[in-house]
């Protein structure tokens, strides 16, 4: 059973970052493509409309998107001072500790983002330029939230196992 779900939260998070990079690969482009347009306004080319809009809400779900790899490959900033000190036991329950608030923040961040989400559709907010339904960034980064719930309870019990010492190949590679 731990199998199959490390399987799948390594999958989850994979496709999450993938799709991430995908989005950031377009926005690059786009981005380049409407400085090009700027710069040839006097031969008659001009930006993309809406461009600004297009990379805030982009890279707003790119970022969601890259929260579950950065969760299980345990990416994220940490301050490894006294981690030499501990005894071993000592930093596996800081592991479990660390995992238990990162899913903390997880639900928050995501509980946060539905609400505003349920916001932006009750009051039909749009983008300025695009007049693009802000609700439906807001989504795309509920999705990647969501990925980064389902992760984070994976990483939790990474973690506790571990601590118990019924690890797999998997929880001890990763």
């Amino acid at each position: 059973m731990y199998s199959l779900y490390f399987r799948t939260a390594d999958w989850v998070a994979r496709a999450m970052a993938y799709l991430g990079g995908g989005v950031l690969i377009v926005l690059t482009v786009l981005a380049c493509v409407s400085i090009i347009g700027r710069i040839l306004i006097p031969f008659g080319l001009q930006p993309i409309r809406g461009d600004y809009e297009w990379i805030e809400m982009g890279v707003g779900f790119a970022i969601f998107a890259f929260l579950p790899w950065c969760h299980l490959m345990r990416g994220h900033a940490s301050v490894d001072l006294l981690q030499p000190v501990y005894p071993a036991v000592m930093n596996r329950v800081l592991d479990v500790l660390i995992d238990l608030a990162m899913l903390g923040a997880a639900l928050v961040i995501t509980w946060r983002l539905w609400l505003g989400m349920h916001d932006k559709m009750r009051y039909a907010e749009t983008t300025f330029i695009l007049q693009f339904p802000v609700w439906q960034a807001y989504a795309a980064g509920v999705a990647g939230c969501a990925a980064f719930i389902y992760v984070a309870v994976f990483c939790v019990l990474r973690s506790v196992r571990v601590l118990t010492g019924r690890t797999g190949g998997e929880a001890a590679n990763v």
